[in-house]
């Protein structure tokens, strides 16, 4: 089965478009924190926990550590799932597809 020329080339392009979005999401990097900074989260695009960072203070009060590390653990997970988001809309964006379709 042959598939028309202008299919196969958006197919194609979308392809590209795909594999570029996939390198994309691999360089995001996202920051987040809680207790004003008490305890901070860093998160790669695959929503990989890279770093996390406690400031000493809290160290003695456990349950306010775990509240603090979840939350800001949270707050990166939020981050990324937007900045993905905007990135694909951003790339569909340039396919020319109707508004609301994605």
């Amino acid at each position: 089965m042959k598939i028309p020329g202008n299919l196969q080339a958006a197919m194609k392009q979308a392809q590209q478009m795909q594999q570029r979005l996939q390198e994309q999401i691999a360089q995001v990097r996202v920051e987040a924190s809680a207790g004003g900074g008490m305890v901070s989260v860093t998160m790669d695009g695959q929503k990989n926990i890279l770093a996390v960072k406690i400031d000493p203070e809290v160290a003695g009060d456990v349950e306010m550590l775990q509240d603090m590390v979840m939350a800001a653990c949270n707050e990166a997970n939020r981050k990324v799932e937007a900045d993905i988001q905007q990135k694909t809309a951003g790339m569909l964006g340039g396919m020319g597809l109707p508004p609301g379709m994605f």
